[in-house]
């Protein structure tokens, strides 16, 4: 299993990604956020490590998310072994689910906001991650789910997105998660006005959720908020 959620939001160009899986290492390979411009999601029976190159070059020339994936399916011959999602700087999802992954597999979209997965246990895993963070960030969680509607958020909810996108990562494998098991994880924040957040956890036998808390914990503490307060914004 890999299942990952993409977040852009487009009046602050800030994009957040988080995702999980049953192997080694996800975040060299799977999730990818781009401020400004979107992010990338790119897994399946045999992940394509170039889609995410590939998209983001396609997103700065100005393609939205539905002609980037249609171009690099038509680039790549074994697509039906990919699952990919791409959000745009409008915060419009699209995906691909090629036929050869393994079930169950699926995505959910919703303005701002997608999440897609294969290998999963059960699709209750994808609602539940979804609801999760748009309960955690919005103050319309009901019009984002049942009419589509564009998120309110609550003030500065962009401060927590760590603690949210990883609250959500726990109640989607707590909905079922990956038939095997579920070992690595990889959360990425990238925004105009503060320096990236970028935490991984490549192998955790049996606290994946507490190791990225853990190291979530040694990234707001006060030493090294001192040193990201120093870094360059733009």
């Amino acid at each position: 299993m890999t299942i990952s959620l993409i977040h852009f939001n487009p009046e602050t160009g800030t994009s957040a990604s988080i995702t999980a899986t049953g192997g080694v290492s996800v975040g060299g390979y799977v999730n990818h956020s781009w401020r400004g411009l979107g992010g990338c999601a790119t897994q399946g029976l045999f992940t394509n490590p170039w889609y995410a190159e590939n998209a983001k070059q396609l997103l700065t020339e100005g393609y939205d998310s539905s002609a980037v994936i249609e171009r690099l399916k038509s680039e790549d011959a074994g697509f039906e072994q990919r699952q990919c999602m791409v959000m745009d700087k409008h915060g419009t999802a699209a995906f691909i689910h090629g036929n050869e992954n393994i079930p169950v597999v699926g995505s959910v979209a919703f303005p701002h906001i997608a999440v897609a997965g294969n290998m999963l246990e059960n699709e209750s895993v994808l609602h539940s991650f979804a609801d999760s963070f748009i309960r955690a960030v919005s103050t319309n969680p009901e019009q984002v789910r049942e009419h589509n509607a564009v998120p309110c958020y609550h003030k500065d909810y962009e401060q927590v997105l760590p603690e949210a996108l990883i609250a959500a990562l726990e109640d989607a494998l707590g909905s079922g998660g990956d038939k095997r098991g579920t070992y690595s994880a990889s959360l990425r924040i990238e925004s105009l006005s503060q320096a990236p957040i970028d935490i991984r956890v490549d192998w955790s036998d049996d606290s994946l959720i507490a190791d990225m808390r853990k190291v979530l914990a040694h990234v707001r503490s006060d030493s090294f908020q001192s040193f990201l307060s120093q870094l360059p914004t733009a």
